[in-house]
């Protein structure tokens, strides 16, 4: 399965992009749509009370310790 290795932030903060371990640079849009199809181990993409999707590394992991791209 791929992995998410590597994301990059908007000057707010907030997570626009990822890389994963196939070489691939995504939109967190694309991320969501592949973590719902269970392309990406360890990440899920949930709904939140809202209705909105997002993204939700697994329990052990954590998107803040993942290097940045740029």
């Amino acid at each position: 399965m791929e992995k998410i290795i590597a994301l990059h932030r908007n000057y707010f903060g907030d997570i626009i992009s990822f890389a994963t371990s196939e070489g691939r640079i995504i939109s967190y849009r694309k991320a969501m749509e592949d973590a719902k199809n269970g392309v990406f181990e360890g990440v899920e993409s949930t709904v939140d009370s809202m209705g909105n999707l997002s993204l939700v590394p697994s329990a052990d992991n954590s998107f803040d310790q993942l290097p940045e791209i740029y």
